[in-house]
């Protein structure tokens, strides 16, 4: 038999594998080393309050938001990027880190990926966490960083790259330089606030009350940060505030605009600050190469043409924006061998040793 493998059937698997993770507000995406992204599922978990199990994880938790009977409730265990439910959090990544490993045989070295504002409290939490789910090392990586390597930009050369990376909790802006992060701010607005947005709109609007898994619906049907080329309208289900009856309404892409002035201008005054406070050398590198958006956030109709225009920079949305953070964590596992052993931000102990 050969060393470091388990037979089993016909085929041989790996007694451990590598695995990185995008932690992420909304979606937690894995990835197993040799095998490319293999999960992808909302952050969600079902709990039954009565006697504190947890019933489901994932997508099927997910369809129980806002349908769930008094004794079991549907929750989000991760809040504005960050741990805000310890155990919740704890049992949801084991699940997750068993479901992309099956029945393989070892503990897998886990590279997490956490917003570039994380507080050394919010990363020893995460770090915990990882470790008794089964983890046998963990290590850390700033967003922006994992970002920008599944973009596929090399970010070891001394050149300047800008990226805005818009996940379900937070946004981060960086630029990154020699492999490491230069400047950055991280804002706790993002597809989440994006949905709070549209429900808050539609009942100033429209007096009609609508659930999240709805206002979802409608950022990605009709949302849109600058004014479509040719309008869509949606029709939408909601309780009338005024009767308290059922309603249906006609929403309209020409009023998403007006719906999301506000995350949005937190966005783009996140990342003028964040040009503000770059290097004049590294400005002309962001002037020459633009700015790259990653995550679901940076999907929304206009973003992109819309920080393009306030900035005067050429602004694109990377190529599977989604999954950028996930691959570029994945991709980080190459280099796990040449880090010292111990629990360390791969991201900042590169900028040591530079």
């Amino acid at each position: 038999m050969m060393k470091g493998t388990v037979y089993k059937g016909m085929g041989f698997f790996n007694m451990r594998k590598d695995i990185g993770i995008d932690l992420g507000t909304a979606t937690v995406l894995v990835y197993v080393k040799g095998k490319g992204i293999v999960l992808k599922e909302p952050s969600v978990v079902a709990i039954d309050r009565n006697t504190d199990k947890i019933l489901k994880v994932g997508r099927e938790a997910q369809m129980m938001l806002g349908r769930t009977p008094g004794n079991i409730t549907a929750i989000r265990p991760m809040r504005d990027g960050v741990i805000s439910q310890y155990e919740y959090t704890l049992r949801m990544i084991q699940y997750f880190i068993r479901k992309a490993c099956g029945s393989v045989v070892g503990s897998p070295r886990v590279v997490i990926c956490v917003p570039s504002g994380i507080t050394e409290v919010e990363e020893r939490a995460v770090v915990d966490a990882a470790t008794q789910a089964g983890a046998k090392k963990t290590y850390l990586i700033e967003e922006p960083v994992a970002a920008a390597i599944g973009a596929g930009i090399d970010i070891s050369t001394p050149n300047g790259h800008m990226i805005v990376d818009i996940g379900g909790g937070t946004t981060d802006v960086a630029v990154i330089s020699l492999g490491g992060v230069v400047v950055s701010e991280s804002i706790k607005v993002a597809g989440d606030k994006f949905d709070e947005a549209i429900i808050r709109y539609v009942r100033r609007k429209h007096n009609v009350l609508i659930g999240e898994r709805t206002a979802e619906e409608i950022k990605i049907k009709i949302g849109a940060a600058w004014q479509r080329d040719e309008p869509r309208v949606i029709e939408v289900k909601g309780r009338c505030l005024v009767q308290g009856l059922p309603r249906v309404v006609q929403i309209s892409s020409l009023e998403m605009p007006d719906a999301l002035e506000e995350p949005i201008t937190a966005i783009i005054e996140a990342v003028c600050s964040v040009i503000e406070r770059t290097p004049p050398e590294l400005v002309g590198d962001i002037l020459y190469n633009g700015i790259v958006m990653t995550g679901g956030g940076s999907l929304l109709y206009g973003l992109d043409r819309l920080i393009a225009n306030v900035t005067g920079i050429r602004t694109r949305v990377a190529d599977k924006a989604v999954s950028c953070v996930a691959i570029g964590t994945g991709l980080s596992l190459d280099n796990i061998s040449k880090i010292p052993e111990g629990t360390i931000n791969i991201s900042r102990q590169r900028q040591k040793r530079l």
